[in-house]
């Protein structure tokens, strides 16, 4: 009787539970844990692969748009130079805008005329900062913003470099002349149109990375 007992009592001694919990017990917790280890880094994966292309839309907007604002002040200035300096102004408006070719030696709408080269250093590093800044950006607002500040900057740039009277001393090409003042132009407006959309966006709390953040 003894026996029978230890014979029938033998799956539930400890060595039987033992070798129950590396059945289907154990098999149950190692799959679980299987199950939500790679959620975590799944879902890293899916995020940043929402977040590159993202990322590179907004990059594209950026350089897009300083393409467009740096072409517009090549061609607006190569017309300039070739139709209207050594002639008399062009009144678009009466006296109230006009265009008017004038070399500029300073910097946007003629300040500056004694630190050509202090300002040509400035856009250089303008243009490095935002070409830097560009791998964090995600935001469209600030990517237009950043494109017409670049476009403005490597416009005028240009001219610093491949104008008389020499390398990083050349003088900008200037021709929009509204009355009461100063000629500028194109490369200009971008710029300040870009300053100011930049500060609006800061007073909004829109950060690069398309964050926003409250003071």
């Amino acid at each position: 009787m003894a026996e029978a007992e230890r014979i029938i009592g033998t799956p539930d001694t400890p060595d039987a539970a033992g070798d129950g919990e590396q059945g289907p017990g154990a098999e149950q917790r190692p799959e679980a844990e299987r199950a939500q280890e790679p959620a975590g880094p799944k879902g890293a994966t899916e995020g940043g692969a929402q977040e590159r292309p993202r990322g590179r839309r907004r990059i594209a907007v950026l350089f897009a748009v300083a393409g467009v604002a740096y072409a517009l002040d090549l061609i607006s200035k190569m017309i300039v130079v070739a139709k209207l300096e050594h002639h008399e102004p062009i009144e678009i408006i009466g006296d109230w805008l006009r265009f008017e070719a004038v070399r500029n030696a300073g910097a946007a709408f003629g300040f500056g005329e004694a630190f050509t080269v202090i300002f040509t250093a400035i856009a250089a590093v303008v243009i490095v900062v935002i070409a830097r800044l560009a791998r964090k950006l995600y935001s469209l607002p600030w990517a237009i913003a950043l494109g017409l500040l670049l476009g403005g900057a490597l416009g005028n740039l240009t001219d610093r470099i491949f104008r008389s009277p020499g390398v990083f001393q050349g003088a900008v090409v200037d021709f929009i002349a509204p009355k009461h003042f100063a000629v500028f132009n194109l490369a200009d407006s971008a710029i300040v149109c870009g300053g100011i959309l930049i500060v609006l966006l800061s007073f909004r709390g829109l950060d690069p990375d398309g964050t926003v953040h409250k003071d």
